[in-house]
């Protein structure tokens, strides 16, 4: 998978990044208005997909998912069965399209690259000691190049959130930027990790400080904490990055991450991404959804589009 994202982002840096000039450029981004998100999401929410275009939403949201497992219980049979549903979601209807990557631990990479291979489907990894990102700076580099090496085509990393509500800006900035430079041609999603930063403007300033060292995309949630992904942090985020990008001319994608279950939640998201950014991120290459539980019911809602008729969710796999 090739990614067109541009490179030069020093448009809207400080002359020389430091704590103290990361803050007063962070003081610079706007306030976020807390009201207004809760009205623009309650008001896109209501929109709705008419039938005759809602099975190519429902195509779009397969070609955008990435499926998932990381649990201590992964063994490369799991990570097998895993990417067997990534290439063929329904293997009674090849019509329906392989998912975007499939996302595993540094350990399993090699076994999703032997069972990928030859595909449309990236390797991503988590890297950077997820899911806390609590680990010395060269480490979580050392385990980007490993992934990279091991052939992953992604690499999810986590920023440290403690590091950033106590201000320390720089120390945020330049393991992203480190990180980056580890990636080499493989492209990086950047955790956020919204459910712990607490605020919108925390949100809205991390995905700034983010983009600015480098992110291809940011990322709300590792799924391990509660909130993950909601509607409104993701208008969030979107509006940074669309602001991101009107001064700077570089697109860095975005994806929302836990507790998106139904195709109904998906299609309110892609709702929200056209809305506020337009066609050019409506593609796998510039939004992804972390959900592996939201596949099945893609599925079911597709099976009822052609039959009428909903299969039970016994019928599909479920790994």
């Amino acid at each position: 998978m090739t990614l067109a994202h541009a490179s030069d982002r020093s448009a809207i840096l400080p002359d020389r990044v430091t704590t103290p000039t990361l803050r007063t450029f962070l003081r610079s981004v706007p306030s976020v208005d807390e009201v207004g998100v809760a009205e623009r999401v309650a008001s896109l929410s209501t929109r709705s997909i008419k039938k005759e275009s809602k099975r190519a939403a429902l195509d779009l949201i397969v070609r955008m998912m990435d499926l998932t497992t990381l649990e201590g219980k992964d063994t490369p049979g799991r990570v097998a069965q895993l990417c067997a549903k990534a290439l063929r979601p329904d293997p009674t209807d090849p019509s329906i399209p392989p998912v975007a990557a499939v996302c595993v631990y540094p350990n399993m990479v090699r076994h999703a690259v032997s069972c990928t291979e030859g595909s449309s489907v990236a390797v991503a990894s988590v890297a950077t000691y997820f899911p806390s990102g609590l680990a010395d700076t060269k480490l979580k580099v050392e385990e980007t190049r490993m992934v990279v090496a091991d052939g992953a085509d992604e690499v999810d990393m986590v920023i440290d959130r403690g590091a950033f509500l106590s201000g320390e800006y720089f120390k945020v900035f330049d393991e992203i930027r480190r990180v980056k430079e580890a990636c080499g041609d493989a492209h990086l999603k950047v955790i956020l990790e919204t459910g712990e930063l607490a605020t919108y403007d925390n949100v809205r300033r991390a995905s700034v400080l983010a983009m600015a060292a480098g992110a291809d995309f940011i990322k709300t949630s590792t799924g391990k904490v509660t909130p993950a992904a909601t509607l409104p942090v993701t208008l969030v985020m979107l509006e940074a990055i669309r602001d991101f990008h009107d001064a700077t001319g570089v697109m860095v994608g975005m994806k929302p991450a836990g507790g998106i279950r139904t195709a109904k939640d998906a299609i309110r998201y892609l709702v929200l991404l056209n809305e506020t950014l337009g066609e050019g991120w409506m593609t796998p290459e510039m939004f992804r959804f972390g959900a592996s539980s939201l596949l099945n019911d893609v599925l079911m809602q597709i099976r009822w589009l052609e039959t009428g008729r909903y299969a039970s969710p016994n019928y599909f796999t479920k790994d």
